[in-house]
C-alpha cells in the first residue's frame, strides 16, 4: 500500500480522501491517495473502543484509506433502532463537507436522510417575549464554501448509515474494551469477555465515561455535572401551524429551552432546568411541572411543551468534561465525547467529533506516506498525535468553552427590572426592562453570528 500527495481537479474517485479548497481560477484538491502496488508490506492497524459517531466516523475514514480497521462497541442495539430514542443530532456544513472528503456515498445518504435548517430562521432569543437576540445566517457561509447546508438526522439513522458503510465485519458488538497496553511496537486492549487485540493505534471514541481515558489519563478526568436536568420530547403540529424557524434557543433565568424542526409536523426541544443533579422527579409530572416552570413564557414554548405526550418526555442531568491538555498518549488517542464531551445547548458536540475525524485521518495518511507500516517509529507516531491537536485544540477548546459559558450565564440572567402586573383593576402589566438585557442583546447580536459563521465554515 502506497500512499501519494497529489492535487487535482475534484472527482467522484472511489478511494480517495480528498479536502477541496477554493481558488481563485478553480477549484482544487490536496489529498493523500492511497493505491494498492501489489507488495506484501502490512497496512496500519487501528482499533477503535466505541462504536457511536465519531468511532463509526473515523473506522469509515480509515477503511477508505487503505488500513485496517476494528471496531469494538459493547452495545449495538440503539443503532439498530432497539435502544431508547436520543433525538437527532446537528450536523453542521463544515461536518458536512469533510464527511463528503471522508466518502461521498455514505455523505449523499445522510444529506437525504437529514433534514435542512441552515435555510431556515435560526438563533436566540429571550425566553418571556420571544425577541430575538441574534439570528444566525448558516446559509449564506455554505454556499460560499460550497459545502452541504447545516441540516439536522435522527442519531441512530446516522449510525445506521455509518455502519453500513463501515461494515459490520469491522465492527465487533459486545465487545467493551476494559483495558490495554501500549508500547513502543504496539498496543494491545482487553475485553469484557476475556479476548484480547493488538494493533499499531488504540482511538478511544467510547464516550463521556470512557475507559481509555480514565487509563490513560486517570480517574480524574469524569464527567462533571454541569447543574441543569434536561427534559426533552417531541411535539406534534399540523405543519401550516408549526412554528417558522429552523431551531431557536429561549433563554431565561437559570433555565433555557431549544426548539428544533425535524420535519413532518415534528418540533423536537431541549429543556434545560437548574436542578440539584439528585433532585427528585416532580410529583405532578414532567410536562405540568414544566408548565408551571416556564408558564411566564413566550406563547412559542408553552404551545410546544402543551403539544407533547406526557410519557414521551425524558428526563435526564446534563454532564460535559472539562478540556483537557493532551488527547493522545503513545499509541492512544482520543476522539469526541472521550475527549472533549461538550454541553449540547448549541449542537456541537457531533461535528466537533467528525471534523477530528477528518485532520486525525489526515495525519496517520501522511505518516503511512513517509514510513513504511512496519518501520513507523513510537516518536512519529506521537509526532502525528501533536501534529493533530495543535491543528484542532484551540477550536475545539473554544467551542467547549463557549457551550459552557452559555449554561452559566443563565444565572445572571434577567429579561426586567420592574414586573408588576395588572394595577388598579386595569389590564395590563408595567414592565421595566433590565438595562442588562440591551447591553446583551447588542452584545449577541455582534458576537454571536460572527461565532457561528467561524464555526460553521470550518478551518482549513
Amino acid at each position: 500500500m502506497a500512499c501519494i500527495h497529489d492535487s487535482f481537479n475534484v472527482s467522484n474517485s472511489a478511494g480517495l480522501f480528498i479536502r477541496e479548497k477554493k481558488s481563485s481560477k478553480r477549484l482544487m484538491t490536496r489529498t493523500v491517495r492511497c493505491e494498492n502496488t501489489g507488495d506484501k508490506k502490512k497496512t496500519l492497524k487501528i482499533l477503535i473502543a466505541g462504536g457511536g459517531i465519531g468511532g463509526l466516523v473515523f473506522a469509515l475514514a480509515a477503511k477508505r484509506s487503505g488500513f485496517d480497521v476494528k471496531v469494538f462497541e459493547k452495545d449495538l442495539t440503539a443503532v439498530r433502532g432497539e435502544g431508547l430514542e436520543r433525538g437527532p443530532i446537528q450536523l453542521l456544513s463544515s461536518a458536512m463537507g469533510l464527511m463528503e472528503s471522508i466518502d461521498k456515498d455514505a455523505a449523499r445518504e445522510i444529506m437525504e436522510s437529514g433534514y435542512v435548517t441552515g435555510d431556515r430562521l435560526n438563533g436566540l432569543a429571550d425566553g418571556t417575549t420571544g425577541q430575538w437576540f441574534a439570528k444566525f445566517d448558516f446559509l449564506t457561509p455554505a454556499i460560499q464554501k460550497s459545502i452541504p447546508v447545516t441540516r439536522i438526522i435522527c442519531r441512530m439513522e446516522l449510525q445506521r448509515i455509518l455502519l453500513n458503510a463501515v461494515g459490520e465485519d469491522n465492527v465487533m458488538n459486545k465487545s467493551r474494551v476494559v483495558d490495554f497496553v501500549s508500547d513502543s511496537k504496539k498496543v494491545t486492549v482487553f475485553l469484557e469477555n476475556g479476548e484480547q487485540y493488538e494493533g499499531d493505534i488504540l482511538v478511544g471514541a467510547d464516550g463521556i465515561r470512557s475507559v481509555v481515558r480514565s487509563k490513560l489519563f486517570g480517574p480524574n478526568k469524569e464527567p462533571k455535572y454541569s447543574n441543569f436536568i434536561c427534559y426533552t420530547g417531541v411535539a406534534e403540529f399540523h405543519p401550516m401551524y408549526l412554528p417558522s424557524f429552523g431551531y431557536k434557543i429561549f433563554i431565561g433565568r437559570n433555565k433555557y429551552f431549544v426548539a428544533l424542526d425535524i420535519g413532518k409536523g415534528r418540533m423536537q426541544w431541549y429543556a434545560f432546568v437548574r436542578e440539584p443533579r439528585e433532585s427528585p422527579v416532580s410529583s405532578i409530572g414532567d410536562k405540568n411541572m414544566l408548565l408551571e416552570c416556564f408558564g411566564g413564557w413566550c406563547d412559542e414554548v408553552i404551545k410546544i411543551i402543551s403539544r407533547t405526550n406526557e410519557e414521551a418526555i425524558i428526563r435526564r442531568p446534563i454532564h460535559d468534561i472539562d478540556m483537557i491538555r493532551t488527547w493522545g498518549k503513545g499509541r492512544v488517542i482520543l476522539l469526541g465525547d472521550a475527549a472533549h464531551a461538550m454541553l449540547p445547548n448549541l449542537g456541537q458536540g457531533g461535528s466537533m467529533a467528525i471534523e477530528n475525524c477528518y485532520w486525525l485521518m489526515l495525519e496517520l495518511q501522511n505518516l503511512a506516506q513517509r514510513h513504511t507500516i512496519s518501520e513507523i517509529p513510537l516518536d512519529q507516531i506521537t509526532t502525528a498525535f501533536t501534529r493533530f491537536e495543535k491543528k484542532r485544540m484551540f477550536r475545539v477548546r473554544i467551542v467547549h468553552s463557549i457551550c459552557r459559558l452559555a449554561s452559566t450565564l443563565t444565572a445572571f440572567y434577567q429579561t426586567y427590572l420592574l414586573d408588576i402586573g395588572p394595577i388598579f383593576n386595569v389590564a395590563g402589566v408595567l414592565r421595566v426592562k433590565h438595562p442588562a438585557f440591551h447591553v446583551s442583546n447588542k452584545l449577541l447580536q455582534l458576537a454571536m453570528p460572527k461565532f457561528m459563521e467561524w464555526v460553521i465554515v470550518g478551518q482549513d
